[in-house]
């Protein structure tokens, strides 16, 4: 069985539940939950490693099965959705399109036992909102005290999606690359919003939830906003920007 796999992503679109993974002459597809996708959506083309579970989907008359793998950025991740799935009647589909917020945020809604909240999720109706409540309400404990995970744009020395790498300069070029770095410190200091900053864009997606778009919506919205080129270091910036967009 394949726990996890690190390869370059090919392929990840907001109107998919899967993405493509290419690792060697291979191309694999990964099925992911929308928090998953929104933080991996502008890394196409970088390595990234998920943590993989795998099932079989078959058909009503059972006599052909396909091979299905899902994926997570984190651990907790994974074995919370393992977790999602003992609730009954819940599947392996049903858990991937409810786990469009974080971990956290779910479990935290699960520990208050607020069947209303989420009843809102993706598919979650207030019947199974219920079952959810009264099967996992003591076994979420250790995902409500999580830490944010660190960013997912960030391994170590890779650049972020928009900066330019350009050979080491020398000579005169180098002194006027180290006089421009002096002149604009503020530049070095307080970076611009990227794919990187994974907890902003779940927050900006969660607060679009809240001004009552439907998820889709909310998906086109972000996708919008991460791809318009403008710069946001907030969330209120961020909303400023979205509503200052035609259509």
């Amino acid at each position: 069985m394949i726990t996890k796999m690190t390869g370059v992503l090919t392929r990840c679109r907001h109107d998919e539940d899967d993405v493509r993974l290419q690792i060697g002459p291979f191309e694999y597809q990964i099925m992911v939950p929308e928090a998953v996708r929104r933080q991996i959506q502008m890394r196409t083309g970088h390595e990234l490693t998920f943590h993989i579970t795998e099932y079989l989907e078959g058909n009503s008359s059972g006599n052909r099965f396909v091979p299905r793998r899902v994926g997570f950025l984190h651990e907790h991740e994974l074995e919370f959705f393992e977790l999602f799935c003992t609730v009954e009647k819940i599947g392996v589909k049903k858990a991937l399109k409810a786990m469009a917020f974080s971990v956290k945020t779910i479990a935290d809604a699960i520990s208050r036992q607020d069947a209303k909240w989420l009843s809102a999720l993706p598919g979650i109706g207030p019947t199974t909102a219920e079952q959810i409540v009264t099967t996992l309400k003591r076994k979420v404990t250790k995902f409500t005290v999580l830490n944010t995970p660190a960013p997912v744009a960030a391994p170590g020395a890779e650049p972020a999606p928009d900066a330019v790498v350009e050979e080491k300069p020398s000579g005169k070029k180098a002194k006027s690359a180290k006089k421009t770095a002096a002149e604009e410190p503020a530049l070095a200091t307080e970076p611009l919003v990227t794919a990187a900053d994974g907890q902003l864009i779940e927050d900006v997606y969660q607060a679009l939830m809240g001004l009552g778009l439907n998820p889709l919506e909310a998906r086109a919205k972000l996708d919008a906003l991460l791809t318009c080129g403008q710069p946001f270091r907030s969330l209120q910036e961020a909303i400023t920007l979205l509503y200052a967009q035609k259509g």
